[in-house]
C-alpha cells in the first residue's frame, strides 16, 4: 500500500514538473511571435504609452482628447488629490486579490496566489492619473490613428463594469496613493490570462505590435525594442 502511494505521488510530481516546464516554454515561445508587425494605418492622431514597473504593464492614454474623453467614464474626483492638472490616465487590469491585498510581494498569501492562478478570484482595474509620461526603456510612446485609438478605448471600456449612467464603478477606499483609484472590472485573472495578457490584448485590439500571447511584460516590450 505504501509503495503504491509513493508510486502515485511520484507520478503526480512528474506530471506537475512536466506541466510547469511546458507552461514556461509555451509562454516564452508564443510571447516572441509578433502580430501586427506592419502598421496598416500609419496616421499619427493620438500618442499613447506602454509602461511597465518591471512586472505589470499599463496602457497610458490622454485623459481628455477629441477622439475620447475619459472623464465621461472615469472621474478624477474619486482620487484623494482630485488633481485636475494631470492630463494622462493609466489603465492596468489584474486580479483583485493581488491588487488590493498584496501591495508588496512580502504580503502575498498562498490563498491569494491560488485563487488568482485557478480562476477563483475577481478582477479590478487600477487607474492612475499622470502628468506627461517620460519616455524610457520602461515607457514606450506610440503614435496611433484615430480609428485604432477608438478600438483600444472600446476594449478598455468593455473591461470595466459600468453603472446605469455609463460610468466606471469605483471600489471604495482602494488606492495606493493620492493620484490613483481602483474600479470594478470584468473577467478573471488566471494562469493563462494575466495582467500582461490583458495589456497585450488591448494593443492587439488597436492593431498595434504585440505578442501572439504573453504572460509577462517582457513579452510585450520585446516587440518595441
Amino acid at each position: 500500500m505504501v509503495k503504491k502511494s509513493v508510486h502515485i505521488l511520484k507520478k503526480m510530481v512528474l506530471a506537475f514538473v512536466i506541466f510547469v516546464a511546458a507552461y514556461l516554454f509555451m509562454a516564452f515561445v508564443l510571447s516572441r511571435i509578433p502580430v501586427n508587425r506592419d502598421d496598416a494605418d500609419p496616421a499619427k492622431d493620438v500618442a499613447v504609452y506602454i509602461s511597465t514597473n518591471g512586472v505589470h504593464t499599463d496602457l497610458i492614454f490622454p485623459y481628455k482628447h477629441t477622439v475620447n474623453d475619459w472623464s465621461n467614464r472615469i472621474d478624477i474626483a474619486v482620487t484623494a488629490s482630485k488633481d485636475t492638472t494631470r492630463q494622462f490616465v493609466a489603465f492596468g487590469w489584474g486580479d483583485r486579490g493581488f491588487y488590493l491585498n498584496t501591495p508588496e510581494w512580502s504580503d502575498l498569501k498562498a490563498s491569494t496566489a491560488f485563487e488568482a492562478a485557478f480562476y477563483l478570484g475577481t478582477s479590478a482595474m487600477h487607474v492612475s492619473f499622470l502628468h506627461l509620461p517620460k519616455e524610457s526603456e520602461t515607457c514606450k510612446k506610440i503614435w496611433i490613428s484615430r480609428t485604432e485609438y477608438e478600438k483600444m478605448v472600446a476594449f478598455v471600456t468593455e473591461s470595466l463594469q459600468l453603472d446605469h449612467e455609463g460610468k466606471a464603478i469605483p471600489i471604495p477606499n482602494a488606492a495606493y496613493g493620492s493620484h490613483d483609484a481602483f474600479f470594478e472590472s470584468k473577467g478573471k485573472y488566471n494562469l493563462f490570462y494575466t495582467c500582461n495578457t490583458w495589456a497585450n490584448n488591448t494593443l492587439k485590439s488597436g492593431n498595434q505590435k504585440a505578442a501572439l500571447w504573453t504572460l509577462t511584460d517582457s513579452g510585450i516590450f520585446c516587440h518595441y525594442d
